[in-house]
């Protein structure tokens, strides 16, 4: 496979990621949701830079945020120009479709959400209790590379209290699925999920 089918790949799932997440920001207010389906919701949550709404105090408490947060966004910087690296030697190579296409998933989802890392805080105004606004002549809500990622797809497929019967856990009420996400999020794992089934495939034995 030449590199060509790649980047379209790449530049159509940043196209979809970036243009729901600025329609997102500038159209709703910070935790403001709509009910699509009874299982599916547009909920806009911010995170600052973890995959699936996760947040960087719970892996990084021995520093400050700020910190932990540039500290995350040069780490995804470096990463994706290595992830390109793969792409490139991967084509170069004539690996597998499937290597070829994960990697370009992996790469794109991981573009998007960085693009969000290191801009976002220049481009637009805060959520909170407003809707945003684009290119706010006060400034944006924070310095480059303190970006927050936009988040925005929710599906709680289940919701409800859990048999008593069951360790630990039973009588509790639980949501599933709880993470709030955007499309790079589903992109990179798409990726990595492709990977691990289709192994053999992506990495064949000579």
């Amino acid at each position: 496979m030449s590199l060509k089918k790649p980047i379209i790949l790449i530049i159509i799932v940043l196209l979809i990621d970036q243009v729901s997440k600025i329609y997102i920001k500038t159209h709703f207010k910070l935790q403001e949701h709509i009910e699509v389906f009874s299982w599916f919701q547009i909920y806009f949550i911010e995170n600052d830079g973890m995959a699936w709404g996760t947040k960087i105090s719970d892996f990084v408490t021995f520093i400050s945020e700020r910190s932990a947060k540039i500290f995350l966004t040069v780490f995804r910087i470096v990463a994706i120009f290595g992830i390109g690296y793969w792409l490139f030697d991967a084509t170069k190579k004539k690996a597998s479709k499937i290597l070829i296409l994960s990697i370009a998933l992996i790469f794109a989802g991981a573009l998007g959400n960085i693009i969000d890392s290191v801009f976002y805080g220049i481009l637009f105004e805060d959520s909170f209790n407003q809707i945003a606004a684009f290119l706010p002549e006060t400034g944006g809500y924070d310095s480059l590379l303190h970006g927050k990622v936009v988040d925005m797809l929710y599906f709680p497929l289940y919701k409800g209290y859990l048999p008593e019967w069951m360790p630990y856990f039973g009588g509790e009420y639980f949501t599933f699925f709880e993470p709030v996400f955007n499309v790079a999020d589903m992109a990179i794992s798409t990726g990595f999920i492709m990977l691990i089934v289709f192994n053999k495939r992506a990495f064949p034995k000579k």
